[in-house]
């Protein structure tokens, strides 16, 4: 198959492809691919220059692969070499926006896989009886930040293993310089490279085609003597599809400019037609009398834009920070000026994903109306930021200038694109590191991008709260929690961190949070918890009362006192799943017995921590008294709990007050009559003592999987992974 079928198949008579319009030679690859023919590949590995079309032409070829969409096409009059047989869609997951975690969850979710760890997934795939089709587009626009290169990420961690899976049938569209790395992986006969800029695969007469239908009047475009006189709309098509080297983003944007702007345009002029995507905005500002580099700076807060794009109420204050002078006067002047270039953006919504109303009060409310503006192309970023003399100094002006626009650097009341994405405007401008102070900002900041820009530096450069920050990432994402329950988990891993300040600080940023940490202890092995009270040495020698949690421990942990063990036992063992009366399991089942003597199980040991102290208690574990059944059901509240879970409630009204999700399992657990939560998990112990006047909403708690997980980072879309 190669370019030469283009000819045959228009002499034949076929109608082209009404949204490709062309690309029959890479059509038919492609379908012979999806329907398995002899010889045929089983993996593509579809690449180009940007702007080359391979977006457009995976679209079209998608179009024909979704069982209904294809009745929408002309089916019978195109090309039969190009069209896929009538199967079940593939699974497509796209790579924009993505990191390589997600897009490996979104295919375990698509297929039900019961995946607990990312290798489970390729796994099961190879496991199955019958091949399954794969379409991973678009993955040179991977990652939520675009510095920390997830599309390498992409490449070696999913399509590598996925390619190499025998009943995997793979399609992707990849970035040339990751291409040829890809498809090395495996044995030349399983693999075909089509690169649409190559000779083989071009499609000069489809570019011209392109041009031709985007001049056409009758497609909408404004009545001009090259839009309304087919010959010489033709004859425009064939000059502008000549200058632009096969690149249809050059076609596309040269058409906008002129169309939208036709005075001073003469189509016989060709110097006036680019050669390149830099060429059509030069060209354009000439025509229209400005200065090329003023358009570029214009368009260059765009070009450095993260995310969904740049509210426009900050581009003004972008322009300037990287002109280094007032542009208000030309973005007035100037928007015919960039209108080619430019695209509004309906902001997407993931704020107050529980109801809360919380974000929005935050200044989070994607509601509000705000437009957001992007460039039509990633390719029109590239040529932008390529022009400017150093694109770390353009980066450190934005930053500055975003940092700038918090108010009194109250992060809830800061721009959601601020807090969202100055992590990579700064992981860019080599200043992350310094910005990784502000307990604030770890909370209120998107986990999934502020995640990403963390993970792209290295570890060495991190100072102790970022650290604790990476390390607690993967449980924000997975709990899907607001800014308030993210500011809780992080409260208590900075003081299992020791980074008692840092919690401190939470507690002043506004959140209501729902507990405060009383202490942390790195102790492993912990079976069971109760709380309870005992009698201990005072300062001045005499005996006090002291609460305490009670640590059933393995012999011969420091500080732990050996007993003997009771015959009847009074530990219930833990199922993780709660009673049906909403007590946890075992709730009222203490690590010690009545007596004092350990709990069934053989010869245990026992460790006292003051309940809400950060010390150990020195005192004789079989003085421990523990609650009576009557001081716990009189206590205002009550927990249940699964296997990396917690809920407090209200006995009153069943009212939840507090809900806790645990990045390990959680062993055991009790709370005190007087709102004391003490968690054991096989990380360590923690005390929380639950603020009961200020009830948070519940994180969205995950179907429990088997394995362990490897905590990958989600945006909900393709479900609750960790």
């Amino acid at each position: 198959m190669s370019a030469s079928t283009e000819g045959n198949a228009r002499a034949a008579g076929y109608t082209p492809h009404p949204y490709v319009g062309g690309r029959t030679a890479a059509l038919r690859a492609l379908a012979a691919w999806r329907m398995r023919w002899p010889g045929a590949p089983r993996v593509i590995v579809l690449t180009g220059n940007p702007g080359s079309g391979r977006s457009r032409l995976l679209t079209g070829f998608l179009m024909m692969c979704d069982p209904e969409y294809r009745k929408q096409l002309p089916m019978d009059d195109l090309d039969p070499a190009t069209v896929p047989p009538d199967l079940p869609a593939p699974a497509v997951p796209s790579a924009a926006g993505r990191t390589a975690a997600q897009v490996l969850w979104l295919l375990a979710d698509h297929f039900e896989l019961a995946a607990g760890r990312t290798e489970d997934v390729f796994t099961e795939l190879a496991a199955r009886e019958e091949p399954v089709t794969i379409v991973v587009p678009n993955v040179d626009q991977a990652g939520p930040v675009r510095a920390a290169e997830e599309a390498t990420r992409v490449v070696r961690e999913v399509l590598t293993p996925l390619a190499a899976t025998e009943t995997v049938q793979l399609l992707a569209d990849v970035p040339r310089e990751l291409a040829t790395e890809l498809a090395g992986a495996l044995p030349a006969s399983q693999v075909q490279v089509i690169d649409l800029d190559a000779p083989e695969w071009a499609d000069p007469k489809g570019l011209v085609l392109h041009a031709e239908t985007a001049l056409d009047a009758g497609s909408g475009a404004p009545e001009l003597p090259y839009t309304t006189d087919p010959a010489a709309r033709r004859a425009l098509a064939e000059a502008l599809a000549a200058r632009a080297a096969g690149s249809r983003l050059t076609v596309q944007l040269a058409v906008q400019s002129l169309l939208m702007q036709p005075e001073g345009f003469d189509p016989a002029d060709a110097s006036q037609l680019p050669t390149s995507v830099g060429e059509a905005l030069d060209l354009h500002a000439r025509r229209l009398g400005a200065d090329p580099r003023t358009l570029r700076l214009m368009l260059a807060p765009l070009a450095f834009a993260e995310g969904d794009g740049l509210p426009v109420q900050l581009l003004g204050t972008l322009a300037n920070a990287v002109a280094g002078r007032d542009m208000s006067q030309d973005l007035a002047d100037g928007m015919l000026l960039a209108a080619p270039f430019i695209q509004p953006v309906e902001p997407s919504s993931e704020d107050d994903e529980d109801g809360t109303g919380e974000d929005a009060e935050a200044g989070a409310g994607a509601g509000d109306g705000r437009t957001l503006l992007r460039l039509m192309h990633p390719a029109l970023a590239e040529e932008i930021r390529s022009g400017l003399p150093d694109v770390r100094d353009t980066q450190t002006r934005i930053a500055m200038a975003l940092l700038e626009e918090v108010p009194q650097q109250d992060w809830a009341q800061a721009d959601p694109y601020i807090r969202d994405h100055l992590a990579a405007h700064t992981l860019e401008a080599g200043l992350l590191p310094q910005l990784l102070t502000d307990p604030g900002l770890f909370a209120h900041a998107d986990p999934v991008t502020l995640r990403a820009a963390i993970e792209a530096v290295p570890l060495e450069q991190l100072g102790a709260p970022a650290r604790t920050y990476l390390r607690t990432a993967p449980l924000l994402t997975r709990s899907q929690a607001s800014a308030t329950l993210r500011a809780a988990f992080l409260e208590s891993a900075f003081v299992e961190d020791g980074l008692a300040p840092y919690a401190e600080a939470l507690h002043t940023r506004g959140f209501r949070l729902p507990w405060r940490t009383l202490w942390s202890v790195p102790l492993a092995g912990v079976r069971a918890v109760t709380t309870g009270s005992v009698a201990a040495a005072g300062e001045d020698g005499t005996a006090v009362s002291r609460s305490v949690a009670a640590l059933l421990v393995p012999v011969g942990t420091p500080g732990s006192r050996t007993l003997p063990a009771a015959a009847d036992g009074a530990v219930a063992p833990q199922d993780g799943t709660g009673a049906a009366d909403g007590t946890a399991a075992g709730e009222d089942a203490g690590a010690v017995n009545g007596d004092g003597t350990a709990a069934a199980g053989g010869r245990t040991a026992l460790l006292l921590h003051d309940l809400r102290a950060p010390e150990y208690v020195d005192a004789d574990p079989s003085q421990v008294v523990q609650p009576s059944e009557e001081d716990r059901a009189a206590a205002p509240l009550g927990f249940s709990r699964g296997a990396d879970y917690l809920r407090v409630w209200a006995r009153a009204d069943r009212r939840m007050v507090a809900a806790l999700v645990s990045d390990s399992p959680v062993t055991d657990a009790d709370l005190s009559p007087d709102g004391v939560l003490v968690v054991a998990t096989e990380r360590g112990v923690t005390a929380r003592q639950i603020l009961v006047a200020a009830p948070p909403a519940a994180p969205s708690v995950p179907a429990q999987r088997t394995g362990t997980t490897d905590a990958d980072a989600s945006h909900g879309l393709e479900g609750d992974h960790s």
